[in-house]
């Protein structure tokens, strides 16, 4: 055996190699590709005076330097260019696993080129080489970790928790809102699936509110701030509901200590409402069984659990982490907490599987911290428990899970090696005091951005109606010479009514006016006839019912008197904050800033960015007030450019 040093050249760059004799050339290509990415077969060993480098014996010639080309790219090298190609819809990357084999195809944008490939598929081959000397070979560990969830997830599946869960949820609301983050699409009619998408996404917000986060509990005895002092035996109540573990904190003020008991059934925290991620992940994840979501409860080994859901609209898991009210973010947690995954475990009730991949883009880093056990043993492990959760049902619920399973581990690889928009950035943890999240160290960044978004269709035609249906109003009201202080009292009695309807159901809005009450100089029957046109723009009407009484119900589809509602809403409050600084109305006054006639509506918006479903885009010319506030980072300012036509 020789040992020599080498110098390679190759493009602008130079390599150090310790290169054995005995090894031949083909090791010292492969040695090579490690440094350069360039597969032993594209490569051209050059030698002094130009002689190729072909057979082993041809490197006893060369001194101590090399020049290394690329086979595909000569005439690149020649030029002085660097190859760059791209993965193209018709390339097929395979990748050799321990068990299967996988083809990745991307069409993405973000693809990574053959040679960053090349480079991470290197590094993956050697950070599984390592692995095998530094992992625990314990296999017991491993799925010890996981059978305390495996049946966790099937308390989910008990229909009086799903029942109990439900009947906490405004479904009705939540619906509604749903319908109009869709309509603010211009998707006044969704589909069902899209319905459920949108939902899900609500009832995550929902949830937000709806939960409350424990850093540490109040006193019950007087509400004051308490400190830890250590843990307690559970009482038999508290077992009752799992609660095993309970820490104790002592009032800071009148030394009273107040236990904190760790539920892990789901049923006993809809009751509680709180708790740390632990309880927020168990209870949505029952909340979205209980509504029909396909969904998993996710462990992180790294101290954190989350919801991933089947969006139907997606076509893919999405996703979701109630503590943040963040969804389909998966690399939240490595680019903006900066945690150091190492398994991330998906339990449902119709199997269990290894998920790491969907949440990193360094995979052979993630491969070096999971050292329980090596990556044949863990995948025999998710099979076999993957079928004992499988064993009762039909072959063809089987072939469905089964078709769904190979479809995901096919995205999961695609997704690994597709490129990262460097432009976006997420935040670091938000839930939890601040300084448990400093010595966790994932405080991260404050800042959560987009860089870009789709030209979208602005959908508010139905704003600009609305304040022009005020003008026949107000004519009538110059005519009839009516005071400010009786103009108001006609407003407040109109923006009452509106308030009322907009409490009713979305569905079948109805408000029945009793006829004998009045204001000012006008009759509530006035009253109607005069908000005619403000009707109209609401998708509203008036009807007389058998009784005698009138009523204002819906006269088209109830969304889009949900989008109309608030933004009338608005327009009253100003208008009466206007009329108060006006002197008497005349013809004259029915302009800015009373009223704002010929508003210009529709066309196209191009912003920087948006957060959906709320943070849309279009929002900017929605006429609600409580809409514009949605850029994250403050006075950078939402739109960067707004196209707008009459």
């Amino acid at each position: 055996m020789v040992a020599r040093k080498l110098l390679v050249h190759h493009n602008d760059s130079q390599f150090d190699v310790d290169y054995d004799t005995d090894d031949g050339i083909q090791v010292l290509k492969f040695q090579l590709f490690s440094l350069t990415s360039i597969l032993p077969d594209e490569q051209k060993l050059i030698g002094e005076k130009n002689i190729p480098i072909i057979e082993d014996s041809d490197l006893n010639s060369v001194s101590d330097s090399l020049r290394l080309i690329t086979i595909s790219g000569e005439d690149e090298e020649e030029d002085g260019e660097e190859r760059e190609s791209s993965i193209t819809d018709a390339k097929q990357i395979t990748i050799q696993g321990e068990n299967d084999k996988v083809v990745v195809e991307s069409s993405s944008s973000f693809a990574k080129s053959d040679e960053e490939l090349a480079r991470m598929l290197q590094a993956e081959e050697e950070a599984l080489f390592y692995q095998q000397f530094q992992t625990r070979d314990n296999r017991e560990e491993f799925e010890g970790k996981l059978r305390p969830y495996v049946r966790q997830v099937l308390m989910y599946e008990d229909p009086v928790r799903q029942e109990a869960a439900r009947k906490t949820v405004p479904v009705d609301e939540l619906e509604e809102k749903a319908l109009v983050s869709l309509a603010k699409e211009g998707n006044f009619k969704p589909s069902k699936v899209e319905q459920d998408h949108a939902f899900l996404l609500q009832l995550l917000i929902w949830f937000k509110k709806f939960f409350r986060w424990v850093n540490a509990p109040p006193c019950d005895g007087c509400a004051s701030d308490t400190a830890n002092c250590g843990m307690g035996a559970p009482y038999p109540s508290e077992l009752q509901f799992g609660g095993s573990r309970v820490e104790l904190y002592r009032c800071k003020s009148c030394s009273r200590v107040t236990r904190f008991p760790r539920y892990n059934d789901p049923l006993k925290l809809v009751e509680t409402r709180k708790g740390r991620c632990g309880e927020w992940a168990n209870c949505f994840t029952l909340y979205s069984r209980a509504f029909g979501y396909d969904s998993r409860l996710i462990l992180d080994f790294t101290d954190h659990v989350w919801t991933e859901c089947y969006s139907h609209h997606l076509g893919r898991w999405m996703h979701l982490d109630p503590c943040e009210a963040i969804y389909d973010n998966p690399l939240l947690y490595e680019k903006g907490w900066n945690k150091k995954l190492s398994y991330v475990i998906a339990f449902a009730k119709d199997g269990v599987h290894d998920v790491t991949k969907r949440y990193t883009r360094n995979w052979p880093e993630v491969l070096s911290r999971r050292d329980i056990t090596t990556e044949s043993v863990v995948s025999a492990v998710l099979l076999n428990i993957t079928k004992e959760c499988r064993k009762s049902i039909t072959s063809r619920e089987l072939s469905r899970l089964e078709d769904r399973d190979r479809n995901e581990a096919e995205t999961l690889e695609m997704d690994l090696h597709s490129q990262v928009d460097a432009s976006i950035s997420l935040p670091g943890r938000q839930s939890g005091a601040k300084e448990w999240r400093i010595a966790r160290s994932e405080l991260g960044s404050d800042s959560y951005s987009h860089s870009s978004c789709p030209v979208r269709t602005c959908v508010d035609e139905h704003v600009s109606r609305i304040y022009n249906a005020f003008y026949p109003m107000f004519s009538q009201f110059v005519h009839e010479g009516y005071s400010n202080v009786d103009i108001l009292a006609v407003l407040s009695v109109v923006k009452r009514f509106l308030l009322d309807l907009s409490k009713t159901s979305y569905k079948d809005r109805r408000r029945s006016i009793d006829p004998d009450s009045n204001t000012s100089k006008l009759s509530v029957h006035e009253i109607m006839s005069s908000v005619g046109e403000l009707l109209t723009a609401l998708f509203l009407k008036t009807e007389l019912e058998t009784d005698g009484k009138m009523s204002i119900c819906l006269a088209g589809e109830p969304v889009k008197t949900s989008i109309a509602l608030p933004v009338a809403l608005d327009i009253l409050d100003d208008i009466m904050a206007n009329l108060k600084n006006c002197g008497k109305l005349t013809k004259d006054s029915l302009t800015l800033p009373l009223l704002k006639l010929n508003r210009i509506s529709s066309g196209l918006i191009l912003a920087s960015g948006e957060e959906l479903p709320f943070g849309i885009v279009t929002s900017a010319f929605d006429g609600s007030c409580t809409s514009k506030w949605e850029e994250p980072n403050g006075s950078k300012g939402l739109l960067k450019e707004a196209m707008m036509g009459v």
